[in-house]
C-alpha cells in the first residue's frame, strides 16, 4: 500500500467520522471500526475511499479476529486512534451493573484490547502511532460522572506509562482530551444547558468535531514527530 493505514474506532458518527474523514484528507487509508451502525460506517467508509467493519471492541477474541484480518489484507497497521466510548451519568452509589459493564468494558478494556492487538504489528515494523481520545473529565473528573471520568482517567494514564514502554521500538503514543463538543452525547442536555456550557467556556462557545479531528491530524503527522506520552486538551479552556 501507498499510502499509511490508521483505524479508528467510534467511527461511524460524531468525533470518531470527523477524525476519519481528516485523516483521509491527510493522506490516510482509513479503516473504520464501529460496534452497531454498520451501514453508516460503510456509507462513510464509501465516500472517503476507507473500510468499515463491524466490531464490539470489548471482546478481546472478535478484536484479535478483526485486526489479523485486516493486517492479513493490508500487511500494515500505521495509526491507531482508540475513539470509541459511551457516556454515563448517575450518582455514583446508584450506578447499575449492566451500565457499568457497557461503561468500562467500551471506553477503558475497549481501548486496551486494541492497543494489545496492534502492538506486536507496530513491534515488528519498529513504528507504530497510537492516538487515545479521553476527556477533560479524565483530568479533573466530574460530579455525576464519576465512572465514566475514571475510564478517561485511565486512558490518560495508559498514555503515559506505554508511551515509556514502547518508545524504544518508534511507537509514539499520546491523547487528545476534549472538552464540551457538541455531539450526540449532548443530545440530552437542553438548549439553555448548551449555552450555559459554552458560557463557561473562556472561548465562549461549544467545540466542534473537527477541533478533535484536527487535534488527532496533528499528532498523526510527522510535525509531531518527537512527541509522545503527552495529553492534548481541546476544550477552549472549560474546567481549567
Amino acid at each position: 500500500m501507498d499510502r499509511k493505514l490508521a483505524i479508528v474506532t467510534g467511527a461511524s458518527r460524531g468525533i470518531g467520522e470527523a477524525i476519519a474523514r481528516k485523516l483521509t484528507d491527510d493522506g490516510f487509508f482509513v479503516c473504520m471500526i464501529c460496534r452497531n451502525s454498520i451501514d453508516r460506517a460503510r456509507k462513510i467508509a464509501c465516500e472517503i475511499g476507507g473500510r468499515a467493519y463491524q466490531c464490539d471492541i470489548s471482546d478481546k477474541t472478535s478484536v484479535k479476529t478483526l485486526i489479523d484480518e485486516i493486517y492479513n489484507e493490508f500487511s500494515q497497521i500505521d495509526l491507531l486512534v482508540n475513539n470509541a466510548g459511551v457516556s454515563y451519568s448517575e450518582l455514583f452509589h446508584c450506578a447499575q451493573n449492566n451500565d457499568l459493564q457497557m461503561l468500562y468494558g467500551t471506553n477503558l478494556f475497549g481501548t486496551l484490547n486494541m492497543t494489545r492487538a496492534v502492538l506486536p504489528m507496530m513491534i515488528n515494523a519498529k513504528y507504530g502511532n497510537i492516538i487515545n481520545i479521553a476527556s477533560i473529565w479524565g483530568e479533573v473528573g466530574a460530579s455525576c460522572e464519576v465512572d465514566y471520568s475514571v475510564t478517561k482517567s485511565a486512558i490518560i494514564g495508559l498514555t503515559k506509562a506505554l508511551s515509556k514502554e514502547v518508545g524504544p521500538c518508534n511507537i509514539r503514543v499520546n491523547c487528545v482530551s476534549p472538552g464540551v463538543i457538541d455531539t450526540d452525547m449532548l443530545s440530552a442536555f437542553s438548549s439553555e444547558d448548551k449555552d450555559n456550557l459554552a458560557n463557561d467556556t473562556p472561548l465562549s462557545r461549544l467545540g466542534k468535531t473537527c477541533d478533535v479531528a484536527n487535534a488527532v491530524s496533528f499528532l498523526a503527522s510527522e510535525t509531531a514527530a518527537f512527541i509522545t506520552g503527552e495529553v492534548l486538551s481541546v476544550g477552549g479552556g472549560f474546567a481549567k
